[in-house]
């Protein structure tokens, strides 16, 4: 296979990207186990230009935490910003947005984050606890248009993030035999509709 590592010379953050999204695919297939030799086979580069890019696997890590929530949070946007959404509507699926492109990740495996990089996981809960202005102003909205009974908005944040941290410390889905989407689908059915039939 040949080396692409030419194309790379001039423009780092095509490289940074090109790297990050193979550490999405490796890991799906190996869980935390992957190496840096695994992500360079993926995208046909060599290991020495990763680590012109990222020092070790903890940073690239780290940075891919920040990149699958910007992620999100583009796609939170795009959301809110569409005309044919109802508050509702926008509430419901901003609380459960996952961008196509992560459709594939294997989210269930980071509650090994937790032994094995404590900092990595510290970043996951950060960014989980983080970001909720756009949430919780279509809330307020919600609130003021009667369509969202009043609620203490902090509790309502305190027990999604609850149970989605859960999802990342213990293995209650792989148990479950659900994938990331499902349960995450499932927490906003009962966060919006409640458990009354």
């Amino acid at each position: 296979m040949r080396d692409l590592d030419f194309y790379y010379k001039d423009d780092n953050s095509e490289l940074r990207e090109k790297i990050l999204m193979s550490t999405m695919e490796v890991f799906n297939n190996k869980g935390l186990k992957f190496t840096m030799d695994d992500i360079a086979k993926n995208i046909s580069i060599s290991k020495k230009t990763i680590y012109k890019v990222f020092n070790d696997k903890e940073e690239m890590f780290l940075e891919l935490v920040d990149y699958l929530f910007d992620g999100i949070k583009d796609a939170e946007m795009q959301v809110a910003n569409d005309p044919s959404l109802s508050t509702l509507d926008k509430i419901r699926k901003i609380l459960g947005v996952m961008p196509n492109s992560y459709m594939d990740i294997d989210f269930r495996q980071l509650y090994m984050l937790r032994d094995k990089y404590p900092k990595i996981y510290e970043k996951v809960e950060e960014r989980l606890e983080n970001g909720w202005e756009l949430t919780i102003s279509l809330i307020e909205q919600g609130m003021k248009e009667g369509v969202v009974r009043p609620v203490k908005i902090p509790v309502l944040k305190m027990m999604f993030e609850a149970s989605l941290e859960q999802f990342f410390r213990r293995d209650v889905l792989i148990s479950n035999k659900m994938t990331y989407q499902d349960g995450l689908a499932e927490v906003v059915d009962i966060i919006i509709d409640g458990i009354t039939k």
